[in-house]
């Protein structure tokens, strides 16, 4: 009877925490204060399945809103085949808008799903098919602007960021996102085949950098 009467009160005290953080996370700006440390690409980053040859930065400017950080551009091959990532760091994860500023790709990119790593977008573009996505902070990879502001929203409310947050250890919304655009030559090949090769690359790739997300 006394834990029916004390457990009112308690659900209350909860149920108004977690409104408060969804306030603070709708009110505040998603491009806040937060600052980020410079970070440089690594020269080199291994790809199962795939021999490295060479990268290179990345010359392609971008729009102020996005608030780049770096980006370099790797290239791999295997049987003849050409890989190309391109890597760039950002305060922004909406990749739809990316691909349209950056690669000038108009064509609809079909959004997928894989457990463990999160959505994904494939496409082909002037007789070349790409796989792109945000890697977020935390939680899986995104690729339309909602879904990254859907994670954004649902890790800011987890308890041990919103402590972080209320001891000012960190920002209660992390906007970076790591954009990785692959692409390869179709050829002879149907857009189903290049996707799954595009596919089998990224689920590597997103594996090695997932735990080596820069640090704010």
């Amino acid at each position: 009877m006394i834990w029916k009467q004390s457990r009112v009160p308690v659900l209350a005290f909860t149920l108004s925490g977690v409104l408060f953080v969804l306030g603070s996370v709708v009110l505040l700006p998603t491009k806040d204060k937060q600052t980020v440390t410079s970070f440089i690409f690594p020269k080199e980053v291994p790809l199962a399945e795939w021999q490295f040859t060479n990268s290179r930065p990345l010359s392609i400017k971008t729009k102020n809103i996005y608030k780049l950080i770096a980006q370099k551009h790797y290239r791999y091959i295997n049987n003849n085949l050409l890989l190309d990532i391109e890597m760039r760091y950002l305060k922004d994860g909406d990749v739809v808008r990316f691909l349209e500023d950056f690669s000038f790709i108009s064509s609809s990119s079909v959004v997928r799903q894989q457990k463990g790593v999160g959505y994904y977008g494939l496409g082909v573009e002037k007789q070349r098919a790409y796989l792109s996505a945000c890697i977020n902070p935390q939680g899986g990879s995104t690729f339309t602007n909602e879904q990254f502001r859907q994670n954004l929203y649902s890790q800011a409310i987890k308890p041990q960021r919103l402590l972080s947050w209320v001891l000012s250890q960190e920002q209660l919304q992390d906007n970076r996102c790591l954009w990785v655009h692959l692409s390869i030559p179709l050829k002879n090949s149907s857009p189903k085949a290049a996707y799954q090769v595009l596919e089998n690359a990224w689920f590597s790739w997103y594996r090695w950098w997932k735990p080596r997300f820069p640090k704010s």
